[in-house]
């Protein structure tokens, strides 16, 4: 749920009650504090936005989505590179040319002609085997370009119980 302190905005309806890392939710919290720059921690199961007290009269809604999105961004650039190595091994012989984190609208993951792929920073917000799913998805596309029944073959070759997670392929 959103607490902001000592005060009522429409930052709720914006932002939303929680936010999500890996499945479980977070309560985001809004502190406001004499700093000069916006902060955000982890603490147990609240996510603390502490803000410059120059924001209390402001509530500047997109200062706070701005942090939100970069915690997304700073946890995928950590994870998406493990999950990455972990399926080039995992796959031997198939990798990507290359691969970016950047947000794209309505899909966790895609593959580029040039075998690049690319990963929305919003898919740590789903718990990790489906992180681990869509970087498999993408990885068996290198190989084949169309989902064909070699293609989902090889899926469930290296993920037996991918249908639990195949339902996911496109942001909320």
């Amino acid at each position: 749920m959103l607490k902001i302190l000592n005060r009522k905005t429409n930052l709720e309806k914006v932002l939303g009650k929680e936010a999500k890392i890996f499945g479980e939710s977070y309560d985001i919290k809004i502190i406001y504090k004499k700093i000069k720059n916006p902060e955000l921690d982890l603490n147990g199961k609240n996510i603390e936005i502490n803000l410059p007290l120059k924001y209390k009269r402001n509530s500047d809604v997109n200062i706070l989505k701005l942090a939100l999105e970069k915690m997304y961004d700073e946890i995928a650039r950590v994870e998406i590179e493990n999950i990455m190595e972990e399926t080039r091994i995992k796959l031997r012989g198939i990798a990507p040319e290359n691969y970016v984190i950047k947000r794209i609208p309505n899909k966790l993951a895609k593959t580029l002609k040039d075998k690049t792929i690319v990963i929305n920073p919003e898919i740590v917000k789903y718990n990790k085997e489906v992180l681990r799913y869509v970087v498999l998805y993408e990885f068996c596309h290198l190989k084949y370009r169309t989902n064909t029944k070699k293609f989902w073959d090889m899926i469930e070759k290296y993920m037996p119980s991918y249908e639990e997670y195949e339902y996911v392929t496109e942001v909320a």
